[in-house]
């Protein structure tokens, strides 16, 4: 039977990671969670790690089964053809416990490291393996609720004055002014651990003492720190991805504000609920705050050591009740639909779309209902409306127009 390329509820997957809360997400996807079990992130996409499927006449089939049997007709000939798959993973998640320091490589960089890889033999599934595929993995999140992250370096001027009147780190001014933020950032990540001990203890310490005295709120790096460690567990080993929490931008970003994370850009979530969409690669280094595996040379070789300024992104707003978060990237695309039951929004999907519904609800071609929880995709060359009785939030995952991407991607 032939497969009707059109629309489809879609279900993903659910990730239980042991840093993510446990009562968003349930609620979001109405599922019981009476073990308190952590509920991470919920995917929509073709990851391996996490399918989603496609209901078809009440019965469920792997998106990628679905993409793998016409790719054209499921992606589009122009996405098919530079991509040769679905491009991007769309996500949820609930960052209770910060997550760990870490870098995306470059394109051209992932593909000659990920053959070197292949190359030596390390299996795709090893624990110390870097790079699980070829590709780039740049990354945009719109914040659900308040949310915390750290994001690229802070300016030379102010991790000069942190290191001069954070008491612990005044021996490393003179390296810092010497050698420069590459010289101090890789002096630090390479140190011994009994050094990173000596170094680092006071400071947890006193963190700890000021965010229990409350001489300290969330825009303060020890607040960060003190959370870190206040579960009593024990100090030592302390974790060396501190020193980033006190060197990199601490940002803030607002429910319907995002920003954008390419390739090269030092960076860690630290608390809060987002939407995230991300090229589809695996190809994460770490740099602490993790039980995962580390490679610091592989870091290192990665990261821009320069001052990053965050750019919070605020949406434009191309029709009514659509707002589209730009993205420097051919991979995908991320636009919020909000429905006040005042107008019916329409749509001709170009790329493979997916939307999620956040609040509320809709009906799709007065034929589909969906609530809070519930995803559906919109295969190429499809027109939807979708019209509500009250207030609805979506997200709207897509693949951009490749016209404006014709010349050679070096992320």
């Amino acid at each position: 039977m032939a497969f009707d390329y059109s629309v489809h509820k879609l279900t993903g997957s659910i990730q239980h990671y042991s840093w993510g809360g446990t009562s968003f997400l349930p609620h979001l996807l109405s599922v019981e969670n009476p073990n308190h079990k952590p509920f991470a992130e919920y995917w929509l996409g073709v990851h391996a790690g996490g399918p989603a499927s496609v209901e078809v006449n009440q019965q469920s089939v792997l998106l990628s089964d679905i993409i793998a049997s016409n790719p054209t007709e499921a992606l589009s000939a122009p996405v098919f053809e530079h991509f040769g798959g679905l491009p991007y993973l769309f996500k949820v998640l609930d960052v209770k416990d910060m997550l760990s320091i870490q870098v995306h490589p470059t394109k051209e960089y992932a593909k000659l490291a990920f053959e070197n890889e292949e190359a030596a033999g390390v299996p795709l599934t090893a624990p110390n393996r870097n790079y699980k595929d070829q590709n780039h993995k740049p990354e945009i999140m719109l914040a659900m609720s308040e949310f915390w992250l750290l994001h690229g370096f802070k300016s030379e001027a102010k991790i000069l004055d942190t290191l001069e009147n954070t008491a612990e780190f005044q021996v490393l001014a003179p390296l810092f002014k010497a050698d420069g933020l590459k010289g101090l950032y890789q002096f630090l990540m390479e140190m011994e651990q009994a050094q990173v001990d000596s170094l680092l203890s006071p400071v947890v310490k006193r963190a700890l003492r000021n965010k229990q005295d409350g001489k300290i709120d969330k825009a303060s790096p020890e607040w960060w720190v003190a959370k870190l460690y206040e579960n009593g567990a024990g100090i030592t080993p302390v974790d060396r991805g501190v020193f980033s929490i006190f060197l990199f931008n601490i940002v803030c970003i607002q429910p319907g504000q995002g920003i954008f994370q390419d390739a090269g850009v030092p960076h860690a979530y630290l608390e809060g609920q987002n939407v995230e969409l991300m090229a589809n690669s695996d190809n994460v280094l770490r740099g602490g705050l993790t039980p995962k595996h580390i490679d610091v040379p592989e870091l290192i070789k990665n990261i821009k050591f320069e001052h990053i300024e965050p750019v919070i992104i605020e949406g434009t707003k191309p029709c009514m009740g659509e707002s589209v978060y730009p993205a420097p990237t051919s991979d995908f695309g991320i636009a919020t639909i909000s429905l006040d039951g005042s107008f019916a929004y329409s749509h001709q999907a170009q790329s493979i779309d997916m939307f999620l519904v956040v609040d509320g609800g809709c009906i799709v071609n007065n034929q589909m209902s969906v609530k809070t929880g519930e995803a559906f995709v919109v295969f190429p060359g499809t027109s939807i409306e979708l019209n509500s009785s009250g207030k609805t939030l979506i997200y709207r995952a897509f693949v951009p127009s490749l016209g404006a991407y014709s010349q050679h991607e070096e992320n």
